[in-house]
């Protein structure tokens, strides 16, 4: 569980994050979203032990960063954006050393148990310098959990990747965050689409909206607009169309197909159905089109050129 509660952090007169509040559970993937400089990294610092906050204050697991800041670090798994690693040693030798330092009773145990969990039992023995940017990522996963953390932080864990790694440490991210709370930051919008249970979405040290991926979108998009495909060209349905009571807007994208679009409520599509089969037309294809995340990314930040601290 982590709680943050009017957590900022001022960097001289620049404010990187701004009276943050918000809640992720046990079991909980909960995307970071922002453009650079929104303030996310700063905020996983905080919440880390890396840096202490301005003002404001935060728990993880029940205890407080800045009072019980060792109990914190004891709970929480930590994954950077560029991750701390030794080319010139074992995968095995560097989580010994990384098992060491957090004084873990049992460090042989832990670690086949976490290269098991990451799927990196057969390169226990090899070289970190001669591994995949995709394997040295599970390595980097496999230092964040090789304690058993109650709480797993990521910070662009797939930046780098090819397709089949990110598709890898996804299901891997997945299946850890079925057990613990895990706050995930990334760029990658459909990644959150695809793997967290709740988005915050954060621009200029500021929240901007939290909620599920499924009601951003519904609560974003301000019109319904549908695809509707017919035989032949689409030109005089279209015109049809327009004179229907409630049709606020119709596009022809040519070979059969257009987009129309109502306002929220007023479902105009059965009307639309009975008018196209009226017409003559052959309907082929009628689905609703869903306002993508990445522009309801650009909707709330419209930050492009922000410059402030990450």
């Amino acid at each position: 569980m982590i709680r943050v509660n009017d957590l900022s952090k001022n960097f001289g007169a620049r404010q990187a994050v701004d009276g943050l509040n918000f809640e992720a559970r046990q079991g909980e993937i909960l995307g970071f979203l922002g453009p650079n400089g929104a303030g996310k990294t700063t905020t996983m610092r905080m919440l880390t032990g890396y840096m202490p906050p301005s003002s404001g204050t935060a728990t993880i697991a029940g205890f407080d960063i800045l009072k019980d800041s060792i109990e914190v670090r004891k709970r929480v798994g930590y994954l950077p954006e560029t991750v701390p690693l030794y080319s010139d040693m074992t995968v095995f030798d560097y989580l010994k050393f990384m098992a060491d330092l957090r004084h873990l009773p049992n460090p042989k145990q832990a670690i086949d148990e976490t290269l098991l969990m990451v799927g990196l039992t057969d390169r226990a023995d090899g070289y970190i310098g001669n591994l995949s940017k995709g394997m040295r990522q599970r390595i980097g996963l496999a230092q964040a959990l090789l304690h058993k953390p109650e709480v797993l932080i990521l910070d662009e864990p797939t930046i780098g990747l090819d397709p089949a790694q990110i598709i890898e440490v996804r299901n891997l991210i997945r299946d850890i965050g079925k057990e613990r709370t895990v706050l995930l930051s990334t760029h990658i919008l459909s990644e959150a689409q695809q793997i967290c249970n709740r988005i915050l979405i954060i621009n200029k040290g500021k929240i901007v909206v939290e909620d599920t991926p499924a009601n951003l979108q519904s609560r974003l998009a301000g019109a319904e607009r549908v695809h509707l495909r017919v035989r032949g060209e689409a030109d005089e349905l279209a015109d049809q169309i327009r004179k229907l009571k409630g049709i606020q807007e119709v596009t022809i994208q040519g070979d059969g197909l257009l987009e129309f679009q109502f306002a929220p409520g007023k479902d105009l599509r059965p009307e639309v159905a009975r008018l196209t089969i009226e017409s003559k037309f052959d309907l082929l294809e009628m689905r609703p089109i869903n306002l993508s995340l990445e522009e309801i990314f650009l909707e709330l930040t419209h930050a492009e050129g922000s410059t402030q601290p990450e």
